[in-house]
């Protein structure tokens, strides 16, 4: 009979809804508890899906700050425009479309958190407004001409280097080193031994709250090829995966042939007829479709930040 792998009763350490049994991770939320007690900005670096907002959710409520607001914006979600007003705020006619005064995130989160997700896609000029923030501690709304005052507590995260991208003048060196007084580098999920069948439980024991199968048992050929997977859109990929095998196969058990065809090793079936990016053009045109437009859905179904579906769409002719 087939080996069956079932949940153990290790119970993972939870931070604020971030689960984990890693030493590795643990000793990172260490260091994250640490520096929550101080009010230097930190940069949390870490790849796409690994849980960078919730590391920044966990420093504000391990704060001094924590009775305050937190607030979250995706640099890589908005437009220049979109960011700006979501920002600075603005007065009403500032712009086509501003209708009315609008309060930004630099206001309402005074004294609190402000968390900004791929912070290396920010503009230059919104860059420059908010090291005045920073080392000022005031701002500007659009279309105003009266400074306002704000105490925020920055925490940003980036999958890249801001380092080389202020070498090669896509961002600001000055607001670089305000930025990441405090850089944490958040393990990627394939580092993380033992969350892979960790996590995988606790989505299966959701799936099976949410849905009419039950699962209680992986076969060994799927457990392996689970453990085995570099999981380039980590967590959010791992959510995915363990989504399709509950929703494609039958039975309590998920087997090897319920995982998507990466995991097995395997090209899509279309892959042997058409160019892998074709297959990608396609996924997109269908994601897109079913997400009606969508940009920010898509690229979290592909596990990719918006501004990776953004150069995909381009380099496809999407756009």
């Amino acid at each position: 009979m087939t080996d069956l792998y079932r949940p153990d009763d290790q119970r993972p350490h939870n931070f604020g809804g971030l689960l984990t049994v890693a030493p590795n991770m643990l000793e990172f939320m260490a260091q994250a508890e640490r520096v929550a007690r101080t009010q230097a900005s930190i940069l949390v670096r870490g790849q796409t899906g690994s849980g960078k907002e919730l590391v920044a959710r966990y420093i504000h409520d391990q704060s001094r700050r924590a009775g305050q607001a937190f607030s979250a914006i995706n640099c890589a979600a908005l437009s220049r425009e979109l960011m700006a007003s979501e920002l600075f705020g603005h007065k009403r006619g500032a712009f086509t479309g501003a209708t009315h005064d609008r309060t930004g995130l630099f206001e309402l989160t005074d004294g609190g958190t402000l968390f900004l997700d791929e912070i290396a896609e920010m503009p230059l000029d919104i860059q420059a407004g908010l090291l005045r923030v920073l080392q000022d501690r005031c701002f500007t709304p659009l279309g105003s001409s009266e400074v306002l005052h704000t105490d925020i507590r920055l925490v940003s995260a980036t999958h890249k280097s801001l380092r080389k991208l202020a070498a090669d003048g896509d961002f600001r060196e000055d607001l670089m080193y305000r930025v990441r007084v405090v850089p944490l580098y958040l393990p990627p999920l394939k580092s993380r031994v033992g969350d892979v069948a960790m996590l995988s439980w606790q989505f299966i024991h959701s799936l099976n709250q949410e849905n009419e199968r039950h699962i209680d048992s992986i076969t060994a050929s799927a457990y392996d090829a689970l453990l085995a997977y570099d999981w380039p859109g980590n967590i959010r990929e791992l959510i995915n995966v363990i989504t399709y095998a509950h929703a494609i196969g039958e039975g309590p058990t998920i087997q090897l042939q319920d995982l998507p065809p990466e995991l097995r090793g395997e090209a899509p079936p279309d892959e042997s007829e058409i160019s892998i990016e074709q297959n990608e053009r396609d996924r997109i045109l269908a994601l897109m479709q079913q997400h009606k437009g969508h940009k920010q859905a898509v690229a979290d179904a592909m596990g990719i930040s918006r501004a990776t579906l953004w150069r995909k769409m381009k380099s496809l002719q999407l756009m």
